[in-house]
């Protein structure tokens, strides 16, 4: 289970964006927050992915407390989380070719051995074709680079993925995709999926069900 109880966060502790914030997500179920821009939303999931310290409420995983955030936080937990976030050319170095992109996080744990299988495997899932490997972010349409980051966030075989609209940027066929990569991913381990956006009618076709920001931060609507 991932819960997150009265979840006060943001960048400035005297204006936090996020003010006691509830959710869970159970194994297996995807859930989508609906929210207007702007509204703190993007900031929960970061701190439902451990990217993020609240100013304060607790996070739970599988019913132990996190202590611990980003590199400090222990391995097991943040290898648990796969991100795939909204805009994927400030989430991808434009440096890397998209096959060091979406094996970059074994080489960070230490399963370089892995790569080329998961490469291959993950290549095919999420729809991108061979040739795009060898190609860097800027060679590459915004589509097919979100293809390649969501490979990355499935990688290390996550047992949560947190989606922060990952496809407000893309056409719907591209969206249709990786919808359908997600799912299968979903449906072969079990993962559990909290995905924010702001586009009522996908999340209510994708998720299980869909909580609107007003509920989580339990004001009237």
């Amino acid at each position: 289970m991932l819960e997150l109880r009265a979840i006060t966060a943001g960048y400035d502790r005297k204006a936090p964006v996020v003010r006691d914030a509830s959710l869970t997500v159970a194994p297996g179920e995807a859930v989508g927050l609906l929210g207007p821009s702007g509204c703190g939303k993007s900031t929960l999931a970061r701190v439902a992915a451990l990217l993020h310290r609240p100013d304060s409420g607790t996070l739970h995983l599988d019913g132990d407390a996190v202590h611990r955030w980003r590199q400090r936080a222990p391995r097991a937990q943040r290898t648990a989380f796969g991100v795939v976030f909204q805009q994927p050319r400030l989430s991808a170095d434009p440096r890397l070719r998209l096959t060091d992109l979406i094996a970059e996080p074994l080489r960070a744990v230490g399963r370089r051995d892995e790569i080329p299988e998961r490469v291959a495997e993950l290549t095919a899932a999420v729809g991108l074709t061979p040739d795009l490997l060898d190609r860097r972010p800027h060679e590459v349409s915004d589509g097919q680079l979100q293809r390649a980051c969501l490979a990355r966030a499935l990688v290390l075989r996550p047992r949560w993925l947190i989606c922060d609209e990952m496809a407000a940027m893309l056409d719907a066929s591209t969206t249709a995709a990786l919808v359908a990569a997600v799912e299968d991913y979903r449906a072969t381990t079990g993962a559990g999926l909290l995905t924010v956006g702001h586009d009522q009618v996908l999340l209510d076709r994708w998720c299980d069900r869909t909580l609107h920001w007003d509920d989580v931060t339990g004001r009237p609507r």
